[in-house]
């Protein structure tokens, strides 16, 4: 007992036989755990801005070894317990040092096994939840090798088991709108629906907007060349610095941009650059085509110069799909707020879709009078070119009544082409947003504007849903 009592007070005073010994180790302790506090809040900050890690090279004080590496340097000259890891890297004393990119990777998924902790844990205090699904070519997420409706379902299912979420508690689903995901029988949404059938299914509402512009652009052979030479007139540039000069020196106000192939709402940039500077970009073209030393690029120079950007019918598209354009992405970026609710998102489509009637209507004599201001401006005839008839020989038991009708050029424009792309685009609307409508009819009574004005017998039959009894 004696000694007993003897060693629990030197513990209490650190007067143990291996004092010695333990301060060395204390310190070394200490200035590690010093090192890895900061190199933690390196990766943090690097990962929280989506920073690039690694350049190519990963040695110290050498150019191109990424934001890491350089980040370390940077905290060196502040930083006396980084100064001093430095030090003792340089002079060889240290064989492991946690700068490497192995180190990093794992920080990075420690990192990100403690933020899914912290998100399912806030998940299963709500209880409730809703699920958001799609496919990527990075290998970083779930690995999936089956990407048809069952094959992503069964993943899904066995990741949802993994996390412990159980598949009755889910409320809602929100998919592209690929056949694999919305299919109505095979599809994931069908599948889980299946399963619990209070999980609402309701497909990306920005991803429905692209399709629907899809669905107006390339379904006709003019909107498939209109955006053709949108995006040649940037080729022409982009591919040569020389060239890109040549377009700075002419253009002032709006850089030339690709066409995204993904977010359709964003072409605007890409169609108001040559909108609003078309002289400018003609002149940027005619100065390609007398200077340029690559035949094939000059002669494509001229070309886009002398005939598509002079063609009448191109002024009139551009006018118009800058128009159609700019209202479709001021209406997405409502969709993409914070605070956007259903109620606001229907009345946000409906608009879109009244816009497009009205414009149908209204408009296109409208665009035909702003191009022809443009035309007049660059010289241009303001008129239409009338397509020569084709003569086709008709069959032995064919009257020469059933010719086809012959318009005029602005007729054949209107008919074949602007009241046709604001039908596609009404029509698409409508059959991409019609699941809105339906939860519309089941959650409408719940909006601020109805709830305020219903009374208790109306608001519990519409709590039971549609042909249910309240008895």
């Amino acid at each position: 007992m004696t000694k007993w009592f003897d060693m629990r007070k030197r513990l209490k005073l650190n007067k143990t036989i291996d004092q010695v010994q333990y301060e060395p180790f204390k310190k070394e302790r200490d200035y590690w755990k010093q090192v890895l506090l900061r190199i933690f809040a390196l990766v943090k900050y690097l990962a929280k801005h989506n920073l690039a890690f690694r350049g190519s090279q990963e040695k110290l004080y050498q150019k191109g070894n990424g934001n890491f590496l350089g980040g370390i340097v940077i905290l060196e000259e502040f930083d006396p317990v980084i100064k001093e890891h430095m030090r003792k890297i340089l002079r060889d004393k240290l064989h492991v040092h946690y700068l490497g990119h192995n180190i990093q990777n794992e920080i990075v998924l420690l990192l990100g096994e403690e933020i899914k902790k912290e998100i399912i844990k806030k998940i299963k205090e709500a209880k409730y939840y809703s699920l958001i699904l799609d496919c990527t070519p990075d290998s970083r997420f779930l690995n999936v090798n089956d990407t048809t409706g069952k094959g992503l379902f069964d993943i899904t299912l066995e990741e949802l088991k993994s996390l412990g979420l159980d598949i009755d508690d889910m409320r809602g689903q929100g998919y592209d709108n690929g056949a694999n995901m919305k299919g109505k029988h095979q599809g994931v949404q069908k599948r889980f629906l299946d399963i619990n059938p209070r999980a609402f299914y309701t497909p990306c509402g920005c991803h429905s907007v692209n399709l629907t512009l899809c669905d107006m652009a390339n379904t006709t052979p003019k909107g498939k060349s209109f955006f053709g030479h949108i995006q040649r007139i940037y080729t022409i540039f982009s591919n040569s610095t020389k060239r890109w000069q040549i377009l700075k020196d002419n253009v002032k106000a709006w850089s030339l941009k690709s066409l995204s192939q993904t977010r359709w709402e964003s072409r605007v940039e890409s169609v108001k650059a040559i909108r609003m500077q078309l002289i400018d970009v003609r002149e940027a073209l005619l100065e390609v085509g007398e200077k340029g030393t690559d035949p094939g690029i000059a002669d494509e120079a001229n070309s886009l110069a002398e005939k598509e950007l002079c063609d009448f019918e191109f002024l009139v598209s551009i006018v118009i799909w800058y128009q159609v354009l700019n209202q479709v992405n001021v209406m997405s970026k409502k969709l993409q707020l914070m605070d956007m609710h259903l109620d606001t998102a229907i009345e946000e489509i409906n608009k879109l879709i009244g816009y497009f009637k009205d414009y149908r209507e209204t408009s296109f004599f409208k665009a035909i009078d702003e191009a022809k201001e443009i035309a007049i401006e660059m010289g241009i005839n303001p008129v239409f070119h009338q397509k020569r008839a084709i003569q086709r020989k008709r069959k032995f038991d064919e009257s020469s009544s059933s010719q086809e009708v012959l318009f005029t050029g602005e007729e054949n424009f209107k008919v074949n082409y602007f009241l046709y792309i604001v039908d596609k685009a009404i029509g698409s609307l409508e059959t991409r947003f019609e699941q809105f409508k339906e939860y519309e009819k089941l959650f409408g009574f719940l909006f601020p504007h109805n709830l305020r004005g219903i009374d208790d017998k109306d608001l519990k039959l519409s709590a039971y849903g549609p042909g249910l009894s309240l008895t």
